[in-house]
């Protein structure tokens, strides 16, 4: 039983295309294809599995580089003959060494940091900074995050570029650390501004409530 099973391919156009995508930042990795088979594999197994066109046989990707893409997710289009996967790679995905074969400047979003700050709480490392600041509780955590803003504050009032993109890198990382103290997601604040937004640009009267921006 695979949580995938209701997502049913049309094999009978031939091969599925399938487009790999990072699951936080989605940046395109690559293009590969998928036979009845490749596609079974990946979804039970959630790793990414594809056919071979040109040596007509299966293989998993990172079987040889052990760069392994993790499925995350997984979505077909709506002609069925076409499949997304969210995936969290283990190294690069391109088989030239570098992250996507299409060559695309590096990308990083808040995802990322959510998804590193995860990381390391799952790891437990006692060296990470991370880790420090999540045992030392949300009182910590928030003192933190209050210095790191009013450096940003001090750099702006300093006219120092350079200081207030340094120290608003800091605040987003400790602003992550709390959000995951607090058990709320950045897909969570992503839906408050998305509905603030669709309130804003769809509100056709007097000034409302809603409207926060």
């Amino acid at each position: 039983m695979s949580k995938y099973d209701d997502l049913k391919p049309d094999f009978s156009k031939g091969l599925l295309t399938v487009v790999l995508q990072h699951y936080t930042n989605k940046e395109v990795r690559m293009v590969g294809y998928m036979n009845e088979e490749a596609f079974e594999l990946t979804k039970n197994e959630e790793v990414a599995w594809f056919y071979s066109r040109s040596k007509e046989r299966l293989w998993k990707k990172g079987e040889s580089s052990g760069n392994v893409q993790y499925v995350k997710d997984m979505y077909l289009d709506c002609d069925q003959d076409a499949l997304l996967l969210m995936i969290d790679p283990v190294g690069p995905t391109c088989h030239t060494g570098t992250d996507s074969c299409f060559n695309l400047d590096s990308t990083f979003t808040l995802k990322d940091i959510e998804a590193t700050i995860q990381n390391r709480a799952e790891a437990t490392d006692d060296d990470s900074y991370t880790n420090y600041l999540l045992s030392k509780g949300i009182d910590k955590i928030a003192k933190k995050f209050g210095e790191e803003a009013f450096e940003v504050v001090i750099g702006a009032k300093n006219e120092d570029k350079k200081e207030v993109i340094d120290e608003a890198a800091d605040v987003l990382y400790h602003l992550g650390v709390l959000l995951h103290k607090s058990d709320v997601k950045i897909s969570d604040v992503e839906a408050v501004l998305a509905e603030r937004h669709h309130k804003k640009n769809n509100f056709k009267g007097e000034r409302q409530d809603i409207e926060k921006w």
